[in-house]
């Protein structure tokens, strides 16, 4: 590895490219936070793909995109004079400082869960409006539930154990099914909204992050529904030829091959 003398040293060639670039080249000097932005989610989304698949050197590639998107906007911030790479390193700098008493200052803690109380309290300290004013309205659905719960129950709103949150589950499937026999389409919507934010809480007890866990087993479904047609293919049949007992049979094949 590295020391700390030559990742220093990478950082400054990084930001030295991105000068000469802002100067040389068409399309680079052309960006703007905006025209950035997109791309920027883009390139979070296929560093949250490597991470899942475990691969290292696309994690380390994935990184580094995401990297040269910082180091973007720091030299767009410096040439409006707003800020530049060293204000962001200040600010997230400080910010880890002051959020964590217990180990520069003199607040003790026993475990993580006091660590993320703390969070949420010096977060409110700060100016915050409320517990949930951090979390961003853009956030994917599934990922906002899951960290309104963590915030809420960092300041104590939370159930007592595991079991509270299954009855709530077992309350909440048993509206959905009342308002399925109903055929009312907005209140079973509503109820199954309900029903999938308990779920993710119980994800959340059970320490699974439950966008993690979707992401898997929607990359274990599509490896799995690639394999169906490669051996569909094989055999020279198309997949709108098969009935519904094929399809689970050939599923059932698939499945007993390997683990995704």
């Amino acid at each position: 590895m590295a020391s700390r003398k030559e990742q220093l040293q990478s950082i400054d060639r990084l930001l030295t490219i991105m000068d000469e670039l802002r100067q040389e080249c068409p399309w680079d000097r052309k960006q703007t936070f905006e025209s950035l932005r997109h791309l920027t989610i883009e390139e979070t989304y296929e560093l949250s793909e490597a991470l899942l698949e475990g691969e290292h050197d696309e994690i380390k590639k994935e990184l580094g995109d995401l990297l040269l998107h910082i180091v973007f906007y720091a030299k767009i911030g410096s040439e409006q004079s707003s800020f530049d790479i060293g204000d962001v390193a200040n600010s997230i700098s400080n910010k880890l400082i002051q959020r964590h008493p217990h180990v520069y200052g003199d607040v003790e803690v026993e475990n993580d869960d006091d660590v993320k109380q703390n969070w949420e309290q010096i977060k409110l300290k700060e100016g915050n409006k409320g517990v949930l004013s951090g979390v961003p309205d853009t956030l994917p659905s599934l990922v906002k539930a899951y960290r309104m719960q963590e915030k809420a129950a960092g300041v104590g709103f939370d159930w007592k154990d595991a079991g509270g949150v299954v009855a709530k589950i077992e309350e909440e499937l048993q509206e959905f099914y009342d308002e399925v026999d109903k055929k009312d389409a907005s209140s079973m919507e509503s109820e199954f909204g309900d029903l999938l934010f308990s779920l993710v809480n119980y994800a959340r007890f059970m320490d699974i992050n439950p966008d993690d866990a979707l992401a898997r087993t929607n990359i274990k479904f599509r490896n799995r529904f690639m394999r169906m047609e490669e051996k569909l293919s094989a055999q020279n049949k198309k997949t709108n030829d098969l009935s519904l007992a094929e399809w689970e049979d050939l599923w059932q094949q698939v499945k007993s091959e390997k683990k995704d």
